[in-house]
């Protein structure tokens, strides 16, 4: 997560946007969505806050990880937030994941000219099960399987690929996405500090305790 900006006040060309940290992990299962994310946010090599939020419930059924500037991802998060709040209002149930997905496909899309500097994960549980989008700054929308996003996401993949399978359940991907982002904190310098994880299913949101993280850290970290 970083700044859209550049020291001298003006916006930052696409051709200079670099993300600066952050891992985040989305994984499709058989009964809903697993997320996961870290907790560092950094502000070139200064790590500007430890204990960051990543991972945000929109809805009961949507949630969503963020990667980028940090002002951009507030005015994306809080748009998707009316919107959702909006339809459940006037259509008396939940919005559809892929249309929360096209909300901020819209939105970046309108500001390709000054782009939003967000890279995001837009995913839930709604009645044709579940399904995670990832939505960039120019507005491209693509539906993922098992995808991770920033700075420690080669590291993130390397344990996606050899251990995601189709079809597994949210009980067997939790740990596994936790793994991938303890995995990148240990090797990427911009990702770090801690990590949050959600599960959506049938049931709706449920973030992981504190106990229960730890009890995952202490099984992933080794002394290599």
């Amino acid at each position: 997560m970083s700044n859209a900006f550049n020291q001298a006040g003006k916006r930052k060309t696409v051709e200079s946007m670099t993300y600066h940290g952050t891992t985040t992990v989305g994984l499709v299962c058989s009964d809903g969505v697993v997320f996961a994310t870290d907790t560092r946010v950094t502000a070139g090599g200064f790590i500007a806050h430890k204990k960051a939020k990543k991972l945000l419930k929109i809805d009961d059924n949507i949630a969503m990880t963020i990667s980028g500037g940090v002002a951009d991802l507030q005015y994306v998060a809080d748009t998707l937030k009316y919107h959702t709040n909006t339809y459940r209002i006037e259509k008396g149930r939940p919005m559809p994941v892929k249309a929360a997905a096209q909300v901020v496909s819209n939105v970046a899309f309108s500001s390709r000219l000054y782009p939003l500097l967000v890279d995001v994960l837009i995913g839930g549980v709604d009645t044709t099960g579940g399904s995670i989008y990832n939505v960039d700054f120019f507005g491209s929308m693509n539906r993922e399987k098992a995808i991770a996003t920033g700075s420690g996401s080669p590291v993130a993949y390397g344990i996606l690929e050899a251990e995601f399978k189709e079809g597994m359940t949210t009980s067997k991907a939790y740990p596994l996405a936790a793994k991938a982002i303890i995995a990148a904190t240990r090797r990427n310098v911009a990702t770090g500090d801690h990590f949050d994880v959600a599960i959506l299913d049938s049931e709706g949101f449920r973030e992981l305790s504190e106990a229960e993280k730890d009890k995952l850290l202490a099984q992933f970290t080794t002394d290599n």
